[in-house]
């Protein structure tokens, strides 16, 4: 009797087991390849485990944190990832909207224009820093054409106040066609019956893109600027290509910083509590995230104001 009310019990319990079987091999990799590194990264953040890497980790409890908050290097990394935010965000959100409302007409050929907006997405960060390294050099093309002008070269990469800029200007420009095809979904979907009232309203041009589509557009730039915020926080290959960091730590961001001091210094508890920290970074900036999408959904079906 036993053994049937096991077998029938077995039966209804294996539908509901049969999509985590499915799911159990990409669980597993995952496990491997994600969870417990993290988790062995949140250890190695209270040890002291450095320069020799064949001996057991310490146990040293806060002291990585004391050592955190107190080193001037790390607050001018942060302050550079936080002027990235500033800086960089707020022009992927506006610029890639005006592209993607420049693009999105029935025009011949337009599709070359939008083809010519997204080339730089699918170039390589290590190819696009490369050739705006070459941009920027002493006797590269953007210092020439300030020649020919009569101007003075500029230390594009060599002046610790524009080096961090100048490296923004390549994050910027490798962005806006990935942001632009956001956009795009979005435009399309729009009804032109909506322009169409509002042209007989009076209004038109670019009055009813500020009236129609950014309205409209609304949960495509909370979007939008959740991932370009938490991709600003991840600002790393163009850093390690065009400047490595310097002039004096002027260019280098809290990835870069983590980097160079595991793999650089080989100091790796340091390091996992610098990943530790840019962890509960991301981690609020995806809950942010998931609290303006939850809003604009409840704003959309009428449930908030």
């Amino acid at each position: 009797m036993d053994k049937w009310i096991l077998k029938k019990h077995w039966e209804r319990l294996q539908p509901r087991l049969t999509p985590y079987w499915f799911l159990l091999p990409a669980l597993i990799m995952l496990g491997l390849t994600v969870f417990y590194p993290a988790l062995q990264a949140f250890f190695l953040s209270f040890t002291k485990f450095e320069y020799d890497l064949t001996q057991p980790p310490v146990w040293i409890g806060l002291k990585n944190f004391q050592r955190l908050f107190r080193d001037p290097i790390f607050w001018q990394t942060f302050r550079n990832t936080f002027l990235y935010l500033v800086y960089v965000v707020p022009v992927l959100v506006s610029l890639p909207l005006v592209l993607a409302i420049l693009v999105n007409r029935q025009l011949r050929g337009i599709h070359w224009f939008r083809v010519a907006y997204y080339t730089p997405v699918v170039i390589s960060m290590v190819v696009a820093g490369i050739a705006w390294k070459w941009l920027y050099a002493d006797n590269g093309l953007l210092n020439q054409l300030l020649q020919m002008v009569k101007l003075p070269s500029v230390p594009w990469l060599t002046s610790p106040d524009l080096a961090l800029f100048s490296v923004m200007v390549v994050t910027i420009w490798k962005g806006l066609g990935y942001y632009m095809v956001i956009y795009l979904a979005g435009l399309q979907s729009i009804p032109q019956e909506l322009y169409e009232a509002a042209a007989i309203d009076g209004s038109d041009g670019i009055k009813k893109h500020w009236d129609i589509t950014v309205p409209l557009m609304r949960p495509y730039l909370l979007l939008v600027a959740v991932i370009s915020a938490i991709s600003a926080t991840k600002v790393f290959e163009e850093v390690y290509v065009m400047t490595r960091g310097g002039p004096n730590h002027s260019s280098e961001t809290l990835v870069y910083y983590l980097y160079s001091k595991a793999f650089s210094e080989l100091e790796m508890s340091y390091a996992c509590t610098i990943g530790l920290v840019m962890f509960l970074i991301i981690l609020g900036l995806s809950v942010i995230r998931l609290g303006l999408e939850q809003r604009s959904v409840k704003v959309q079906s009428g449930n908030l104001p």
